[in-house]
Order: structure tokens, then sequence, then C-alpha cells
């Protein structure tokens, strides 16, 4: 096993578009170790290996599905032969903003451009005169929000509108900076805005959110066929959902699901019990089904699924609660109400509600570890990865690849 102070975890953020649908994911490729400067060129090799090793050999271009997929690039990764491994279709390079604007750095860009690539300039705030080359080159402009107070955010937008350029709105960190980016003519969108809880004193659960939550109860207590069908009769957008999520792709299932009691039928109340918890996050009317909150609770879901698989091996019982852990940790956030409010909904295993409490418990690393690698806490992952025996950086890595093409192809539905 390599040194785990070498090792290189993949994390990825969602970048949403006008319609808050997802665009793509960032690719992050963070270093377990605490950098200083004497590391940083030896950090940027691994890094270049590293994301090569993950395109070729991990699947992350499958991974992706339909997504593109978004990578820091410094001067040195900017200038590497390794770049031109990549799946120009499937890559946006981002110039980072410590990148010197020289003439090398500008024909190289113009290079990469030529051969297909999406070019992107990382990290703006303010106009200068020294980005006028990239800003000719490049096709999207992520600015950063933290710095920008109202009135800096405008003249900055105001600047770049003068290009024919996308701009993105980068560490979104509630709805209403994101209402305002959208009134300003933002494309896309990226933060963990959509995902952080938004609590309403006194909120409580929707109608179709309280029957599946006793739907769930039901299956869990292992209820008969017609008492499950009959919760579903009475909520025929969500009866919608469950057909189109059964027929998924992601299901395996060849045959087409037709019906309620076919659904459960074919299912089996494992994977039923998997499928009623992604339909918490589709929308009740059964208009649509695929959402970033859904991408993102499956993928959570399914790594963690994957991950306990690796741990304890044969282990069906646990998977199913770490699949469940993932899921429920975003409820707060779907639901706009605390989790002890969603707990008193329905009984569910104490190892998944101390994980989901207090993140404790080996359900509790493990979704520790999930969401360090969705924030790219390349530190945090390593000390993470130290308390689960048998795993390293490639073992996660291979995981949360597989994680994400898995919960691609959600919503999907199956032609065959």
């Amino acid at each position: 096993m390599p040194d785990r102070g070498e090792e290189i975890f993949i994390g990825r953020q969602p970048i949403l578009g006008r319609s808050h649908e997802l665009f793509a994911y960032e690719l992050l490729f963070r270093s377990g170790r605490q950098r200083n400067t004497a590391e940083v060129q030896d950090d940027l090799q691994a890094s270049a290996a590293v994301i090569s090793h993950a395109f070729a050999d991990l699947g992350v271009e499958q991974a992706l599905g339909p997504y593109k997929g978004f990578i820091n690039c410094d001067d040195s990764l900017l200038l590497s032969d390794l770049l031109e491994a990549l799946p120009s279709d499937k890559i946006v390079l981002e110039v980072l903003e410590t990148v010197e604007v020289t003439t090398e750095i500008i024909e190289r860009c113009k290079t990469l451009k030529a051969l297909g690539y999406t070019l992107a300039l990382d990290d703006f705030v303010n106009y200068e005169d020294k980005f006028r080359p990239l800003l000719d080159l490049v096709e999207i402009v992520k600015v950063d929000l933290m710095p920008l107070d109202a009135a800096g955010l405008a003249t900055t937008t105001k600047a770049l509108q003068k290009w024919p350029l996308k701009l993105l709105a980068e560490k979104v960190d509630s709805r209403e900076l994101a209402d305002t980016c959208h009134a300003l003519g933002y494309t896309y969108f990226q933060g963990y805005y959509f995902a952080k809880p938004t609590i309403i004193a006194g909120k409580k659960l929707g109608h179709s959110q309280l029957s599946l939550m006793r739907l769930l109860g039901l299956v869990l207590e292992d209820a008969e066929t017609p008492q499950l069908e009959a919760v579903l009769k009475t909520e025929p957008g969500l009866t919608i959902n469950l057909m189109r999520l059964t027929n998924s792709a992601a299901t395996g299932i060849r045959t087409k699901v037709t019906s309620i009691r076919h659904a459960i039928t074919i299912l089996g109340r494992r994977q039923l019990q998997r499928w009623l918890q992604l339909l918490l996050y589709t929308n009740p009317s059964g208009n649509r089904v695929v959402s970033p909150l859904l991408q993102l609770a499956a993928s959570r879901g399914r790594l963690m699924e994957l991950l306990a698989g690796k741990l304890h091996p044969g282990r069906s019982d646990f998977e199913d609660m770490a699949f469940m852990t993932g899921i429920m940790s975003l409820m707060p956030t779907l639901m706009s109400v605390s989790l002890e409010e969603i707990l008193r909904g329905i009984e569910i295993p104490g190892s998944v509600r101390e994980a989901l409490e207090v993140r404790n418990g080996e359900l509790g690393t493990m979704l520790k570890l999930t969401e360090a690698l969705e924030a790219g806490d390349g530190p945090t992952c390593s000390a993470i990865t130290q308390q689960l025996p048998g795993f390293d950086a490639t073992t996660i890595n291979t995981c949360l690849a597989q994680a994400l093409a898995w919960a691609n192809n959600i919503g999907r539905e199956n032609d065959a």
C-alpha cells in the first residue's frame, strides 16, 4: 500500500444550470497531506498522474454520464502533455487565478481550445487588463462571490458581460445569492446552498412526504403487499415516479414494470425500500424525476453502500443501513424540517440514527468520509480513511466513480 501522505482523493461538487438542473461536476483532486510551499510541486505532479489514472482506470469518464467534468489547472498542469490524454468533449479546463498570463500560457490555451477543450477562468473577482487575452479565449468565467459585496458583484458582472461568455457563480451559499446572480444573467451556479438545510420553525411534513414515510415504515415492518398498494394509490404522482424509477437503467431490470403490484413483486422488499428512499427526492406531482438533490442523495447513498460492502463483505443488512444513512442525511435539506421531526415519523435502526445525529459508529465514519469527498477535503479524507481497515484512496476513488455512474442512470427509463 502506498504511503497515505501521497494519496490523492477525488472529490466532486455539483454545478447547476439556470433551472437548477445538474449541468456538471467539478472534480477535485486533493492530496491527503497538509500542504506547505515545498510540497506543492510534488503534489501537482501527483495530481496530473492521478487525473490521468482516474479517467483511464477508474472510469471517471463513464461515471460523469451526460455531465461534464471541470478540472482545476495551474500553469504546470496546463503545460503538461497529460491533459491531452483526457476526453475533450467531457472536460472543462479551469485556468486558476494564480496562473500568470504569459505568452506561453496564451498559446497553450489556444492549442487546447483548437483541440476541442472548453476553457474556463477560475476564481474571478475584479477585472484587470491583464485578463483580457484569456477572456478572449475562455467560454466560461467562474466569479468568486465570497469577497464581493452587492456593488462589487454588479461591477464585476457588467465588466465581464462585454465578452460573449457564460458566467458561473461559485461559492453560492444561500438561495438569495443564487437568485441575485440569476437575475444578473448568470448561466451556472456552484455551491452547497441547495444541499444546506433551511429549517422553517413549525413546518410539518407534506402529505406526500408523510405517505412516503409511512410506506417506508410499512416496508421496514415487512407489511403485506395490499397495505403498500393502498398507500400508493392515494398518491398518483408518487406512483408515476415509482414506475419511472423502477424502469430506469439503474435497476438492471429487463422487464418493464407496469403496475404497483408488479413493481413490489419484481423488485423485492430490499430494492423497494431503496427506491422509496430515493422517491423522497422526486417531485410529488410526478412531472420530473431527476434533480440535483436526487443525484447527490443517490450518489451519497450508493457510495456508502459500496464502502459498507468493502468494510463487511457479505453483510447485506449493513449495506442497506449504509444506503439508508446516506439517503436520509440529506432529508432535512429536502424537507426543510429538522432531523428530529423526520426521525419522529419512522422507526430506523439505532446505528443509523446515531450516524445521522452525531456521526458516530462505522456508519457515521463513512458518512463523514462521504461529506469530506463532496467538499474536496483531502486531509480529512486521509484521516478518516485510516479509521477504516483495509481502505486507501484508490479503493475510495473507485467506489466513488461507481456510485456516480449508478446515480447518473437514475431516471433514465429503460426502453429495452
